[in-house]
C-alpha cells in the first residue's frame, strides 16, 4: 500500500497494481476500494493501476468539512503520484467525482466512466432531493444502519435484498462506510449531470452502461434509468462516447469491461 498527502493534509491510500500508463480507479457509494480490485488485477497487464480508497474509507482519512473539492484534491495528489498525468475510470458515484475532476482541469489525459447514477428518469428528482434530506438527518442522528438502508431502497433494491443484506456477514462493514453516502450524494449535486460545467471537459470522455434492468439488486429502478442518465452526460461532454456492455449488471464482470477500457485508454 501506498499513500499520498492531499492538499488539506489528508492521506490517501492506494494500491498499485501493474506497471505501464497511470490508471486510477475511482469507486462508488458505500467501497473502499475493495469492488475495483478484480478490475485492477484485470487491466494491469497493460497499466500502472492506481486503486485507491477515496477519503474516509479503508486505509484513507478524513478532514471535515467533507467538500467535493477536497476529493478533487485527493485525485491531484495521485496524478501528481502517477507521474503527472493518467487516465481516470470512475464507477457509479465515483464517475460523478472523476468527471468533475476532468472539469477541473486535472492533468488526465482520457476519462471513462460506469452507470454513473444521475437521476434524468421521469420522477426520480423529487426522490433525490428527498433521499438527500434524509439521509442527512439520519447521519446527524448516528442512524448508520438506515443511511444504508436509505441508499439500498434509493438504488431500487427490493426489501428481500434489504433484509438479506442486513443478516449477511458485509453489513457491519456497510454501515461503517455510511457517512461516505452523503460524500457521494455531494458529488451527484441536485441529481442531474451540470452540463456547463461538464461542456468545459476538453479530453475523450467514454460513457459505459450495462444493462442493469436484469440487477436484482436494482430491480425497483426504471429499465432505462442509467441509459438516460448516460446519454444526458455523453450529450454535456464535447468528445463523448457513448457505448453499452449487454448483459452486464451495476458491478461488471472485469473480463467484460476490460477489454474496452483498454481498446479506449490505448487508442
Amino acid at each position: 500500500m501506498g499513500r499520498v498527502t492531499s492538499r488539506d493534509g489528508t492521506s490517501i491510500a492506494y494500491d498499485l497494481h501493474g506497471d505501464g500508463p497511470p490508471l486510477i480507479l475511482v469507486g462508488g457509494g458505500l467501497d473502499d476500494g475493495a469492488e475495483n480490485v478484480p478490475l485492477a488485477a484485470e487491466m494491469a497487464g497493460r497499466f500502472g493501476v492506481y486503486n485507491y480508497a477515496r477519503r474516509g474509507r479503508g486505509g484513507s482519512g478524513d478532514t471535515f468539512p467533507y467538500s467535493v473539492q477536497r476529493e478533487i484534491e485527493d485525485l491531484e495528489a495521485l496524478i501528481a503520484e502517477a507521474g503527472g498525468a493518467a487516465y481516470l475510470h470512475g464507477v457509479s458515484s465515483g464517475g460523478a467525482l472523476a468527471l468533475e475532476a476532468a472539469a477541473a482541469g486535472l492533468r488526465i489525459d482520457k476519462v471513462s466512466v460506469y452507470e454513473v447514477p444521475y437521476a434524468i428518469a421521469d420522477g426520480l428528482a423529487a426522490q433525490w432531493r428527498t433521499y438527500r434530506e434524509r439521509l442527512d438527518t439520519v447521519l446527524a442522528e448516528g442512524r448508520r444502519d438506515d443511511a444504508v438502508v436509505l441508499f439500498m431502497q434509493l438504488a431500487g433494491a427490493s426489501e428481500k435484498v434489504i433484509a438479506e443484506a442486513k443478516e449477511s456477514p458485509v453489513w457491519p462493514g456497510l454501515e461503517g462506510l455510511a457517512h461516505t453516502l452523503a460524500y457521494d450524494a455531494a458529488c451527484l449535486g441536485d441529481g442531474r449531470p451540470p452540463a456547463p460545467r461538464f461542456a468545459k471537459i476538453t479530453q475523450p470522455v467514454l460513457v459505459a452502461t450495462g444493462d442493469s434492468g436484469g440487477d436484482p439488486n436494482m430491480s425497483g429502478l426504471p429499465d432505462d434509468f442509467l441509459g438516460r442518465a448516460a446519454n444526458a452526460i455523453a450529450a454535456s461532454i464535447p468528445h463523448a462516447r457513448r457505448v453499452s456492455i449487454p448483459g452486464q449488471p451495476h458491478v461488471a464482470d472485469p473480463k467484460a469491461i476490460a477489454p474496452l477500457l483498454t481498446r479506449f485508454f490505448e487508442e
